[in-house]
């Protein structure tokens, strides 16, 4: 079989047709046998890949039989995904073309009871893919869903915020192990996926953000993030480990109006990042709320992507 790239198939599939010819019975054989082979090229390329974090059942979770489920009917109106038990990577590549050997992990938020995946998960990744970054979304593993509303669940539950803390407190444990097992897989597997394994970061989104910087202060030589981005996290005190010596670059960014009162979470850590003299960049928005995202609300917090962007070029990640 003839191994054609898309401009080729693309060359081959309208030549004829801009060129005139007169179509026969042949030709459009031809044309639809081809045309079948650059649609199949097409999609595949946008084919993701899931991985399964761990050979089997995960540790600490081995008795846990629920299904991962995804919401569309729910407060919040956006795809969401509860009931992970058995943690997972996606992987979506760049385009080759303009891959530049940077990866991303991205860790979604949503307290620990789902995962925003849409709006801090595959939105991200979209822009992400742009820059020519290669990215991995994390499904860590969750609160335990009874009914079919996560977000009213969890609305109920922290009601209590004591009762909802201890609740989430062997969770939150997990799922720091899932996000180093990510990084530990993306690292091994750099040369699989063209990447530069000491151009591999991990970004999180609120409690994503969580899991984030517990990999980014607690981690072995094969975890260390290359760089860090904590969204609008919540910074667990139980597990403040302070500023690694070789702590990486850190990006944050955060709204003041943050209806969960977090906005003092990102400046405390930027604080920490700037005494012990490590590279830090903080970007708080007057307007935004909490979990803006990818949202467009025409409000100041918009922009926080494309400073983004600004960080990642000033600090050499988007050099191919």
């Amino acid at each position: 079989m003839v191994n054609l790239s898309k401009p080729e198939l693309m060359s081959v599939l309208f030549g004829g047709l801009i060129s005139g010819a007169k179509p026969n019975k042949y030709n459009m054989r031809r044309y639809f046998l081809l045309l079948f082979l650059f649609v199949s090229l097409t999609l595949s390329s946008y084919a993701q890949k899931v991985i399964s974090l761990y050979n089997g059942k995960a540790p600490g979770s081995e008795s846990w039989t629920w299904k991962e489920t995804e919401s569309m009917s729910n407060a919040f109106s956006t795809p969401l995904v509860y009931n992970v038990s058995d943690p997972t990577i996606t992987v979506y590549p760049a385009d080759p073309q303009i891959a530049n050997g940077t990866a991303i992990v991205v860790c979604p938020g949503g307290a620990f009871q789902f995962l925003s995946i849409s709006n801090e998960g595959t939105q991200v990744v979209k822009w992400l893919n742009s820059k020519g970054i290669t990215a991995f979304i994390v499904k860590y593993r969750l609160i335990h869903t009874v009914s079919t509303d996560p977000v009213a669940e969890v609305m109920t539950m922290m009601q209590n915020r004591d009762d909802f803390e201890k609740l989430t407190d062997p969770i939150i444990t997990m799922a720091i192990q899932d996000g180093k097992k990510a990084m530990e897989y993306v690292r091994a597997h750099a040369a699989e996926y063209n990447i530069n394994p000491k151009r591999i970061g991990l970004m999180g989104f609120s409690a994503g953000g969580t899991v984030t910087m517990g990999v980014g202060t607690s981690y072995t030589p094969e975890q260390r993030p290359d760089f860090l981005a904590p969204i609008y996290l919540y910074r667990d005190p139980k597990r403040n480990m302070g500023v690694p010596k070789d702590a990486p670059p850190i990006f944050i960014c955060a709204a003041s109006d943050d209806q969960l009162s977090l906005a003092p979470h990102s400046v405390a850590l930027y604080n920490d990042w700037i005494a012990a003299n490590k590279p830090a960049e903080l970007h708080m928005f007057s307007k935004g709320g909490h979990g803006f995202g990818m949202r467009k609300q025409n409000l100041p917090s918009d922009k926080w992507i494309e400073r983004f962007g600004d960080w990642l070029e000033l600090q050499g990640f988007l050099k191919r």
